[in-house]
C-alpha cells in the first residue's frame, strides 16, 4: 500500500483517543486539530487533552510542542519510537475558571514488546488569547 493510502487509511480509522463520540474516525475527532493547529484550535482542555494523545500515538511531535505552554514546553521533544499506546480513559474535565482547566486521564501503552505501562495524571491547562484566537495549551500535570 503506498503512503497516501494508508494515510487515507489512517485517517478513516477509529480515533486514537476512543473517539469523541465513541468510535469516531481520527479525522472526524482529534484529526481535524493536528496539523491545523492554526486555523482550527481544540475547543476545551479535554479535546487538546485527546488530540495531544492521538499525537503521541501517532507521533506527531509538531502538534505536541504547538499545544505545550511556552513556560513549559520542553526544549526538545523525543518520542519514543516502537511505543504502542493501547487506551485513554478520562477520568474528569474540571473548568476551574474561563481561562484554567484540570483533566484527569489514565493513558496505557506498551513499548516493543514489553509490559503495558499506565500513566494516571491530573493534567492543567490554561488559555490564552494567542494569534488572534483563544487556545488552549497543556501547562503541566500530576501524576496520580
Amino acid at each position: 500500500m503506498n503512503a497516501a493510502r494508508r494515510a487515507r487509511s489512517a485517517d478513516a480509522a477509529p480515533c486514537p483517543c476512543g473517539g469523541r463520540p465513541a468510535g469516531a474516525p481520527f479525522e472526524a475527532c482529534c484529526g481535524r486539530y493536528l496539523g491545523h493547529f492554526d486555523d482550527a484550535p481544540a475547543p476545551d482542555a479535554e479535546a487538546l487533552m485527546r488530540s495531544r494523545y492521538s499525537a503521541f500515538a501517532r507521533q506527531d511531535a509538531a502538534y505536541l510542542r504547538a499545544t505545550w505552554h511556552p513556560s513549559t514546553r520542553p526544549a526538545q521533544l523525543a518520542l519514543e519510537t516502537g511505543t504502542h499506546w493501547l487506551g485513554l480513559q478520562v477520568r474528569a474535565h474540571r473548568l476551574l475558571d474561563d481561562t484554567r482547566a484540570e483533566v484527569e486521564f489514565v493513558a496505557r501503552s506498551r513499548v516493543g514488546g514489553g509490559p503495558a505501562t499506565r500513566l494516571h495524571e491530573r493534567s492543567r491547562f490554561v488559555r490564552e488569547n494567542t494569534q488572534g484566537a483563544w487556545r488552549w495549551f497543556y501547562v503541566d500535570g500530576d501524576f496520580l
